[in-house]
């Protein structure tokens, strides 16, 4: 059985991929040896999905948590603002270990997901004075501000990710767009 949520029309998606169980938040996977609970975790793709062990409050995270890094925050399926609001959420089940689709076992889920919230948030923040010091500015005028610890070879990737902060900012009232520029409200 080949169990999900079904991709919306993006270009970043799998068309192919046509769940025979849609699952939501809360559906649980239940086998003779365990259960697990499924949890809607959207942000980096609009259909995520991580995988709550009951027995052992282990969450297997797939591509929401991975060591190492942060993962990219793609538009228009990837959303910062649900990124975020899904991190909160996972971090509220007070998870005991989380096991990523890519890195090691996380002995310390809380820790990790306070600093990528604390990161993300701070990269927000960068954006703003950016968006202070160059009004009406498109992405890839931004990025050599935003992301001046970034290697200009990932640029075009931290531009997905600036893109979602910007399209953050916009959905929070704090920005406006114009075509490709932005500018503070």
């Amino acid at each position: 059985e080949l169990i999900g949520r079904p991709p919306p029309t993006t270009e970043h998606q799998d068309q192919s991929f046509r769940p025979d169980r849609i699952l939501s938040s809360g559906d649980k996977l239940e086998t003779p040896e365990f259960v697990l609970e499924a949890i809607e975790t959207p942000g980096h793709a609009s259909n995520h999905l991580c995988y709550l062990h009951e027995e052992t409050a282990w969450l297997v995270t797939g591509d929401h948590v991975i060591e190492g890094s942060t993962v990219v925050i793609n538009p228009p399926d990837g959303n910062m603002r649900d990124y975020i609001r899904s991190l909160e959420a996972v971090r509220d089940l007070s998870p005991s270990a989380l096991l990523p689709g890519h890195g090691e076992l996380i002995e310390k889920p809380t820790e990790l997901i306070n600093w990528i919230i604390d990161h993300r948030l701070a990269r927000e923040a960068k954006v703003v004075e950016a968006l202070q010091a160059k009004p009406d500015a498109t992405a890839m005028e931004l990025i050599p501000t935003v992301y001046s610890d970034v290697s200009p070879h990932l640029y075009e990737w931290a531009e997905r990710s600036l893109l979602a902060h910007l399209e953050k900012l916009v959905e929070d009232s704090r920005a406006t767009q114009d075509a490709d520029r932005y500018r503070l409200n």
